[in-house]
């Protein structure tokens, strides 16, 4: 599972329709129904669900039963009514990386659709108590207005990154220092020369099925992706999570990695 996480900037657009009281409202309840199992807000319930792009309910999902989250973190987007949720589960009767992406109806406030992407062991490069050890050091600092960037140079960013997978010309903003948390494994060392700009496998084809919600002041959620090439069928996409720190037009951080199912 990827995360890219970028900053939101300072282009017109209209106003959000959604606080980012009332979206860390619907996260917090996520994350709690997650620990406990059970749903306190009507619309977890009625939402459209989907687990790794397959349809189903969350009264019938993995959620069904509490799942001891060791760590989360959530990003919200006021503009687009969307928020992203990361939880690691090192539960070793059975962990799990987990990525939630949850849309919001702009004008009624209710929640409308729930995706989730979950790895778990088996796939490719999973590691979740290393994933958790990494994601727990890095600092998701709210970025200076003077520092942001529009919505448009966002999602350039991170169309550039998918398209690398296809054209390796393609030339991606990277930034310096830069790391890339790929399952449990980190690219960096703490060195001020750090990159992520350490390759892409070659297989990878075309990735049209592309979501985009560009954070509130920090970063880009952009869940998901399908990863054609990588899945043991040729025929069927794998699932990817990329979440970037982004700031001054330049990507400064890929950090969850991708823990790509292996049958998905």
């Amino acid at each position: 599972m990827s995360p890219v996480r970028t900053v939101s900037g300072e282009s017109a657009v209209e106003a959000p329709s959604n606080t980012i009281e009332q979206l860390q409202a619907i996260t917090a309840d996520y994350v709690n129904s997650r620990l406990t199992g059970s749903l306190t807000s009507p619309d977890l319930t009625t939402a459209t669900y989907t687990e790794n792009f397959l349809p189903s309910t969350i009264q019938r999902s993995i959620f069904a039963s509490p799942l001891r989250v060791d760590y989360n973190r959530s990003l919200h987007d006021t503009t687009s009514c969307a928020t992203y949720t990361e939880m690691v589960v090192t539960d070793p009767r059975h962990p799990y990386v987990i990525g939630t992406q949850i849309r919001v109806d702009n004008t009624t406030g209710e929640v409308v659709k729930v995706e989730s992407l979950i790895t778990d062991q088996g796939d490719w490069l999973f590691n979740a108590t290393g994933t958790k050890m990494y994601a727990e050091r890095e600092d998701w600092f709210t970025i200076p207005v003077g520092r942001r960037d529009t919505r448009e140079a966002i999602q350039a960013a991170a169309d550039a990154y998918l398209d690398l997978w296809k054209d390796k010309t393609v030339v991606v903003p990277w930034g310096t220092p830069c790391n890339r948390l790929e399952g449990g494994i980190y690219t960096g060392n703490g060195s001020p020369n750090d990159s992520c700009n350490v390759g892409v496998p070659s297989r990878i084809v075309e990735m049209p099925d592309r979501s985009k919600a560009p954070g509130e002041n920090k970063v880009m959620g952009r869940p998901p992706s399908g990863f054609p090439g990588l899945s043991s069928r040729e025929d069927l996409p794998r699932t990817d999570l990329t979440i970037d720190l982004m700031g001054s037009g330049r990507v400064a951080n890929d950090p969850m990695g991708s823990n790509l199912p292996a049958s998905t």
